[in-house]
């Protein structure tokens, strides 16, 4: 019997046609407002179609299972929202669509196409609790991370990672959970959702007063049974590849080691790049790479490989699918690459020695904090 392959890549062709929303950026048009050429919300289609077609062509994809999944069941959203959200959220989509929260536009179909979106992730990480994938990347989109239970705001509908997480723990297949979230946003959906409970580790590395402005401070550790087992790093804007790095080694690890989970998941944002819009940080390629790995040889000795990947933001269509395509080669063990056509001038625009010293500072201050 063939051996499966390692690394699977759940996508599905429908995450690419959610749309709708009336917005400039993030302003609603109207008034001084006027409507952008080239449509709304920054949270389009295009970034992560360009993935695809990236390892496409770099022929990475033959090195990746891909494949697509079902919706998420209603069972499974339950877990997480309450019905009154659910047909709230189904009401209007099968009106037509409109807006449920904050900068959460959707069209007709837009619940099918959530559901859809979650269900990749379950997906993927049921087929790595099963032992069927050693790991996998869900192409998730609509994203999930600022998803609260009833409320969705951020470009999120539905919590997508801490539905997969719940159904993997309502079938016996995970116990003790970490979600690293390194979206360039605070991940304030699944810290709400877990912000009381001891058994889902949820740290977020994000840009300091980004988004959302009211969460996301170092402060902020959990509640009752939970406390301890929520950690923000907001770092400041210019954070560049090592400071990055050296987060990861001061802080991150060291606490996914001391939780011991039995599995390993990432809400990995793209928007920390240097190229971002919707962001002033200057990670590359080369450091979603290598913060991958980190985190994938983490997962060899803590939980036998067992790890996951969930796409969040990220909107520069130009150089996403070059920091994607990098994570995958991480992830995978491929030989594939895409060089970065932009590794050269992202290096000269790294912080100088002074102000990268400052910011490993920082890091190393929240590091005898805790």
């Amino acid at each position: 019997m063939e051996a499966a392959m390692a690394t699977g890549f759940f996508w599905d062709e429908r995450c690419f046609w959610h749309a709708g929303g009336q917005y400039a950026y993030t302003m609603p048009i109207g008034g001084h407002v006027q409507p952008l050429a080239a449509g709304g919300l920054p949270e389009n289609p295009e970034t992560k179609r360009r993935l695809k077609n990236l390892i496409d062509v770099s022929g990475l994809a033959k090195d990746l299972d891909m494949r697509s999944a079902p919706e998420a069941t209603r069972e499974m959203l339950l877990r997480v929202h309450p019905e009154s959200y659910l047909n709230e959220f189904k009401a209007l989509s099968d009106a037509g669509g409109g807006e449920l929260g904050r900068r959460t536009p959707f069209s007709t179909g837009g619940y099918e196409i959530a559901a859809q979106s979650a269900g990749l992730a379950v997906a993927a990480v049921q087929a790595v609790t099963t032992g069927e994938l050693e790991n996998a990347y869900a192409l998730s989109r609509p994203p999930g991370h600022h998803c609260l239970p009833d409320f969705p705001n951020g470009f999120c509908l539905l919590a997508n990672i801490a539905i997969a997480i719940e159904e993997a723990k309502a079938q016996g297949r995970a116990n003790r959970v970490v979600v690293l979230d390194w979206d360039v946003h605070h991940g304030n959906g699944t810290e709400a959702i877990y912000y009381n409970r001891d058994d889902v580790l949820t740290i977020s590395l994000h840009q300091e007063g980004n988004y959302p402005l009211d969460t996301g401070g170092f402060e902020d550790r959990g509640e009752g049974a939970g406390l301890g087992f929520n950690l923000n790093l907001p770092l400041p804007a210019g954070t560049g590849h090592s400071a990055y790095l050296h987060a990861m080694d001061s802080i991150v690890l060291p606490q996914i080691e001391a939780f011991q989970p039995d599995l390993i998941i990432v809400a990995c944002g793209f928007d920390a790049s240097a190229i971002d819009p919707m962001a002033r940080m200057l990670a590359t390629a080369q450091t979603f790479r290598e913060m991958t790995q980190r985190v994938k040889d983490t997962a060899a000795r803590l939980c036998e490989g067992r790890l996951v990947l969930v796409h969040e933001g990220g909107y520069s269509e130009a150089y996403v699918p070059f920091c994607g395509h990098a994570t995958l080669e991480a992830l995978s063990g491929s030989n594939i690459t895409a060089p970065d056509p932009l590794a050269e001038a992202l290096q000269v625009r790294q912080p100088n020695s002074r102000f990268d010293a400052f910011l490993k500072g920082e890091i190393d201050r929240f590091a005898e904090e805790l």
